[in-house]
């Protein structure tokens, strides 16, 4: 999550920011998991955020607080294309992060986000 917010907030790709992390005695080592995730984001980021825009009723990704964005996109990518992840867990992991990361009313904005789209995530994972 960490990766993915500072890359939109540097208007970076996630995917250079994680290869100049990795391997690096500057930084902590970046487990598998999360080169995992940083690059299913970044490929299958379009798609994400289309879901996202539909999903986020009256809201824009433009308008969405960094965090809460980036919460998001690993949230989706968890939910339609993590498949050892339940969706119920991606879901939950998802609110906690805006829980400890964000503000007050995050969580439930990324709960039912994510919940809405949770509802239809087996259609849309056999379109993908």
């Amino acid at each position: 999550m960490d990766l993915l917010f500072e890359a939109a907030v540097r208007g970076e790709d996630p995917v250079s920011l994680l290869a100049d992390r990795v391997g690096s005695p500057d930084v902590p080592p970046v487990n598998d998991y999360t080169v995992t995730l940083v690059e299913g984001v970044t490929t299958h980021r379009a798609r994400i955020d289309e879901l996202l825009t539909e999903h986020a009723e009256g809201w824009t990704l433009n308008r969405m607080p960094a965090v809460d964005l980036a919460v998001l996109r690993l949230g989706l990518y968890e939910l339609l294309w993590a498949q050892d992840v339940p969706d119920a867990v991606a879901i939950d992991e998802a609110v906690q992060l805006a829980k400890s990361l964000s503000t007050d009313d995050s969580p439930r904005f990324v709960n039912g986000v994510l919940g809405r789209i949770g509802g239809i995530a087996d259609r849309l994972r056999a379109t993908l």
